[in-house]
């Protein structure tokens, strides 16, 4: 009995030691994948970040093109998902380890728990450095579509077309500032024009002014003629050209009572001269 009770129990040993060895195995395929994928990632990254540099150093010297963009943007895409494949294959792989240490017993041991801390140390160390060299990249790529942008419109601003373009628009403005020029010209023209007239307007109104003037001043000339306005506008012309030469007969008269007062004060001062003279020699 015991011996068919000791041939009974081998079997479960060689089981259990088939068991452990399968997991190992596991483990160990788990872990070369890793390092696999890690490896892949460390140069694509490396060619990743070496293509940046390349990019800007090529994009600073020539500007962005539309051909050199497209090509640069497919290498950039083309790596991009390279990576990105890569780091989701490696995320796999580290959770299948988390899978197996927490479902076996010898992954609760220290040493597969330290192998397994530093294996997502790597994938998070690899994922930040590819999101850290794709967000240089954009940069690098804006910086060389602004700078092409802004040499494109240095050189549009020196090409011929736009020089005429620009003389077409400054004769233009010349020409509107000389049609601007004649308008002022006709306003001043104008302007002029209505003070004149103005001016007359206050002249006719001071003759006005005068004519009713010498309409109360002669109230008796206008009872005889009656009311008939045609006698009126008739016989008030005749008055001032009456009153206008009245006027200069006057003027006349005055001169010349001047002219005989000063003869006779010449005559008096010559006597008084002749007297001096008379009465000098005869002293």
């Amino acid at each position: 009995m015991a011996t068919v009770v000791s041939t009974a129990s081998s079997p479960p040993t060689s089981n259990h030691s088939a068991s452990e060895e399968t997991t190992t195995s596991n483990w160990e395929y788990l872990r070369r994948s890793a390092r696999k994928l890690e490896g892949d990632l460390d140069v694509r990254l490396s060619s990743y970040a070496k293509l940046s540099v390349f990019v800007f150093s090529l994009l600073s010297e020539t500007g962005f093109s539309d051909k050199k963009g497209s090509t640069n943007d497919m290498q950039w895409k083309t790596l991009e998902m390279e990576i990105e494949i890569l780091l989701v294959k490696l995320t796999e792989v580290n959770e299948d380890m988390s899978q197996w240490a927490s479902a076996t017993v010898v992954g609760a041991t220290t040493a597969v728990m330290q192998r397994l801390t530093r294996h997502r140390e790597i994938l998070h160390e690899l994922t930040q450095e590819f999101k850290r060299t794709k967000k240089n990249l954009l940069s690098v790529k804006e910086h060389a579509e602004l700078l092409t942008s802004v040499r494109n419109d240095i050189h549009e601003h020196k090409s011929p077309s736009k020089i005429k373009s620009e003389r077409n628009l400054l004769r233009e403005r010349a020409a509107i500032h000389g049609g601007l020029t004649q308008i002022d010209e006709v306003i001043d023209q104008a302007e002029a024009t209505r003070s004149a007239l103005t001016a007359q307007r206050s002249a006719f109104g001071e003759i006005q002014g005068k004519l009713k003037l010498l309409k109360d001043k002669f109230p008796l000339i206008l009872v005889t003629l009656g009311t008939d306005s045609n006698a009126i506008h008739q016989i008030i012309p005749h008055m001032l050209s009456n009153w206008i030469l009245m006027s200069f007969s006057n003027a006349g008269a005055i001169k010349r009572k001047k002219s005989k007062d000063d003869i006779i004060v010449s005559a008096v001062v010559a006597l008084c001269t002749l007297f001096l003279v008379a009465y000098w020699f005869a002293k």
